[in-house]
């Protein structure tokens, strides 16, 4: 009977199989195809060639947005060398004395090349005098600590001292837990100054960019005078999970998108990326003559 039982292990002499490994690729040519030429499209799964996606970084097969970099961003919104950064240096600490932030800090500041999860600064647009806040997912997805709130901050108090507009691209995952307390006091303080604008008279225009989470969407995100949106972002405060376990009901599958806060009422526009700084010039100009020097 023992001659029908399979053998629950084989031996193999690794070797010998190496050995024949090696000859039988020894005339094989290498791979010669440069890594990060290919991107995978998040929306339609699609793996695109990289300068097919233009300067937009939209997907060709479904018009899918990609996730901007904040300098890119600036870019795209900003006139040619205008833009003048504010409190490009400043780099958050350690309050709570947490294992290794520091160096993920320090390890996410050489791979993005900017200092925290914002890029705040004035600019032209189209020729108007502004304010420009960019959010960067892509540092440690764009969670607000002590530095973001704080040049937020400082940038709403530059707006209403030189009455200007001020535009903020939200993209954050929410606060940085690595902060604790100290982040989500962020909320607060950014709410206050928008306040503070507001009371003034002046401008203040978001622009909801995927993802758009937490304590962020929970305070200066959904303050603004007008609220834009680019198309199909996820837009939110708690995941879809937690709110299902929390109502012990089933969400609809366009929850927290763009389109669903449209229609709700949430968001007054939404807006291609394409025809995002033509739609900003034309809302900076409507209310140019109260209150900002443009």
């Amino acid at each position: 009977m023992n001659l029908f039982k399979k053998k629950k292990y084989v031996s193999v002499n690794v070797e010998s199989t190496n050995s024949e490994n090696k000859n039988i690729f020894a005339n094989a040519s290498q791979p010669s195809v440069p890594d990060g030429m290919w991107v995978k499209c998040q929306n339609c799964g699609k793996i695109i060639y990289k300068k097919e996606i233009g300067k937009f970084r939209t997907c060709p097969e479904c018009n899918g947005y990609f996730r901007l970099k904040a300098g890119l961003r600036v870019e795209l919104i900003a006139d040619e060398e205008t833009f003048v950064e504010f409190n490009a240096a400043m780099t958050a600490r350690n309050p709570l004395n947490y294992p290794e932030y520091e160096a993920k800090i320090e390890k996410t500041q050489k791979k993005t090349n900017i200092n925290d999860a914002v890029v705040t600064g004035k600019c032209k647009i189209n020729g108007i005098e502004s304010v420009l806040c960019v959010m960067d997912s892509g540092f440690i997805m764009g969670s607000m600590g002590s530095v973001v709130g704080e040049k937020i901050t400082r940038a709403f108090e530059y707006a209403t001292e030189n009455n200007l507009p001020i535009i903020i691209f939200t993209a954050s995952g929410g606060a940085r837990m690595q902060e604790g307390i100290i982040s989500l006091m962020q909320m607060a303080k950014v709410s206050a100054a928008a306040a503070k604008h507001s009371e003034k008279g002046l401008l203040y225009v978001t622009v909801l960019t995927d993802p758009t989470t937490g304590g962020v969407t929970a305070s200066f995100a959904m303050l603004g005078d007008i609220i834009l949106s680019e198309p199909k972002a996820l837009i939110g405060f708690a995941g879809r999970r937690v709110i299902e376990q929390t109502i012990k009901q089933k969400l609809p599958d366009e929850f927290q998108t763009a389109e669903f806060l449209l229609e709700h009422g949430f968001v007054d526009k939404i807006v291609d990326r394409e025809n995002m700084k033509d739609v900003l010039t034309k809302i900076l100009n409507i209310h140019c003559g109260k209150g900002c020097e443009c």
